[in-house]
């Protein structure tokens, strides 16, 4: 295999970290298997590499998700999540991390509804959709885990660097429209969406409504974190990736001396929590107790899992629960087995999909969750060794794949899923490293 290396020259690359390189030349000296070497060295930086728009006058940062020239609130903070470890030694991801927490901030201000926005705020939607689009927005899918994903990156950078002069007017101010839109969709009221379209879940039921709901503490989401609608409103991974966001960010506003809004954000996590506890859970045929992927507060579930994250078997990635958790430990067990209607076994792989793309489509995202969540290292590997096997000699990841064939994928340049592969490989290599000297060749795919 030519393992050249797949990464633009350097005069194109699109941003450049000093702390990721030299962690890329550390690692990669500790992989024995020069596929899974390239391969991360490959990954890793590809948000940096391909994906940012840094306009250093202003300190702003648009992160498009790669084949796709518009920036999501969820995968442009998934796709630089990794390299917050890295923010005490370098500037540069410092400037790049508040770059893009203003511009995600100034997004919300635009329409705290949308999930998509475009660079230019004067640019008109991308889609003609019956929902009120403003210019600045490139599709207005209302998604609960987007806002989330705004709390998450202003906390986690923070966390990193105990930094406040970022969180001022400006950012209090799209925080104050995240509350007021989690508070208003726990009813929910004011908003609709229809798109003319001969795909299902690309448009809500209902006359442009979400599906009827019995309020109960939980908020209301309208499209799933794979942008395809959901069946019933309230989405327990998303719910569950809320309130661990409102907690964060409540301790965030502590040290701002904002007592007041910290208080509203802990008492809106409790009030989803104790929800949860009473709706989060469902059972199966043989009596095990498992999570639910969407419920509507009136006993109707939903049993599956996307591969998106928030999934049900990203909750211990996400802060939600311990992996030893026994109900997580079952819902596991279940999402990653047929029973789950969105899991595909096949010649070149298992893994989670989900509706956008169809059945017998593996989503590489999944299987990097998986891995992520294990408690065994046999686990680890497998699945590193699946992930090898099936990047189809491109050395990066896709959006999916075909169960029995890998050349059979979608989206040659999808920056979210190799910034999280490469956030796998640095997860082991903080906590099991002897797991870097194992051979990858006997992957599903390469038989």
């Amino acid at each position: 295999m030519n393992l050249a290396s797949k990464r633009p020259i350097e005069s194109k690359r699109s941003y450049r970290s000093p702390a990721v390189e030299a962690f890329i030349c550390e690692v990669k000296s500790r992989i024995a298997d020069p596929r899974l070497a390239w391969m991360f060295e490959n990954c890793y930086p590809n948000t940096l590499d391909t994906t940012v728009l840094y306009d250093d006058a202003a300190e702003d940062a648009f992160v498009i998700t790669g084949d796709i020239p518009a920036m999501w609130l969820r995968d442009s903070t998934a796709q630089i999540w990794p390299y917050r470890v890295h923010l005490a030694k370098d500037e540069e991801l410092s400037r790049l991390f508040r770059g893009l927490i203003r511009r995600q901030a100034r997004c919300i201000r635009i329409d705290p509804y949308a999930n998509a926005f475009h660079r230019d705020p004067t640019e008109p939607p991308q889609h003609k959709d019956d929902t009120a689009i403003p210019d600045g927005v490139w599709e207005r899918k209302w998604e609960l885990d987007s806002l989330c994903a705004f709390l998450r990156l202003s906390h986690g950078y923070w966390a990193e660097t105990g930094e406040l002069d970022l969180y001022g007017e400006s950012w209090q101010e799209a925080l104050g429209l995240v509350l007021k839109t989690f508070r208003d969709q726990q009813v929910p009221r004011g908003y609709t969406f229809s798109r003319e379209t001969t795909v299902t879940c690309e448009t809500l039921y209902w006359h442009g409504r979400m599906a009827p709901t019995k309020a109960c503490g939980l908020i209301h989401s309208a499209f799933r974190p794979s942008d395809d609608a959901c069946l019933l409103p309230f989405s327990i991974p998303g719910n569950a990736m809320a309130r661990v966001c409102l907690d964060d960010i409540a301790a965030l506003l502590d040290q701002l001396g904002l007592p007041e809004v910290a208080t509203e954000c802990r008492a809106l996590s409790s009030e989803i929590e104790q929800a949860l506890s009473v709706h989060a859970f469902t059972m199966l045929p043989d009596g095990r107790r498992i999570y639910a992927y969407e419920v509507d507060g009136c006993g109707s579930h939903i049993v599956m899992d996307d591969a998106n994250v928030p999934s049900l078997l990203a909750l211990p990635y996400l802060g939600y629960c311990a992996v030893y958790d026994p109900i997580y430990q079952a819902t596991r067990r279940f999402l990653w087995s047929e029973q789950n209607p969105y899991f595909f076994r096949g010649k070149a792989g298992e893994g989670i999909g989900g509706p956008h793309i169809g059945l017998d489509y593996v989503w590489p995202i999944s299987i990097i969750m998986r891995a992520l969540t294990a408690q065994d290292d046999g686990e680890v590997l497998e699945c590193l060794r699946q992930l090898v096997a099936a990047h189809e000699a491109t050395g990066l990841m896709h959006e999916s794949f075909h169960k029995d064939d890998a050349g059979d994928f979608t989206r040659p340049w999808f920056a979210w899923a190799n910034t999280l592969f490469g956030e796998l490989i640095q997860q082991i290599y903080q906590r099991s490293p002897e797991l870097l000297q194992e051979e990858m060749a006997s992957g599903r795919a390469e038989g």
